[in-house]
């Protein structure tokens, strides 16, 4: 038995979910997320205000628990990114590192010869702040981190000044310089 797909999912009141057959339509303020579920081995199940995935076969293996789980964070999320939405904070730390933002571009000054545009996708809200740190928001969590990701590798920290672009609270293993 999966433990994290027992859980039921609480539905706030500002959001709903639609079921139809496989598809599943989850609508809320910041937007509105579609999911499909395999209905051959699972099957949902909509209270008043709880939402619950059930598997169809009595016996349970290991490979049906695995994806139990999955799905429903799979859902939860969608749940959470509808209703609250996603966010990831970045910061940029180095000497003369800035971001700003051009339109549908963020130009970013990370110590290169050249700027850096990174193009934003019409789902994602970026927001520049203090030009050093950057607000990645949407329904999507998984599309959020990817941007998320991608702007990191743009210029990951180093380990000796800790300059480069890394999340908010993230730990970075110092080293030690070169001795006398």
């Amino acid at each position: 038995m999966s433990k994290i797909g027992k859980k039921n999912i609480v539905i706030p009141k500002d959001a709903s979910v639609k079921i139809e057959g496989a598809d599943l339509t989850i609508t809320g303020p910041k937007g509105t997320k579609k999911l499909t579920i395999n209905d051959k081995i699972f099957s949902s199940k909509l209270d008043n205000s709880e939402f619950q995935i059930l598997p169809l076969e009595k016996k349970i293996d290991k490979k049906i628990s695995i994806m139990w789980g999955t799905y429903r964070s799979l859902i939860n999320n969608a749940v959470i990114g509808v209703s609250l939405g996603h966010e990831k904070i970045l910061e940029l730390s180095g000497v003369g590192f800035r971001a700003n933002l051009k339109g549908e571009v963020l130009n970013l000054q990370i110590g290169f010869s050249h700027d850096i545009n990174f193009k934003i996708p019409k789902e994602i809200k970026i927001k520049v702040e203090k030009q050093t740190i950057i607000t990645i928001n949407g329904v999507d969590k998984e599309l959020v981190s990817k941007i998320a990701a991608d702007i990191k590798n743009l210029k990951p920290v180093e380990p000796y000044k800790a300059k480069g672009i890394k999340e908010k609270g993230q730990f970075v293993l110092r080293k030690e310089g070169k001795k006398k």
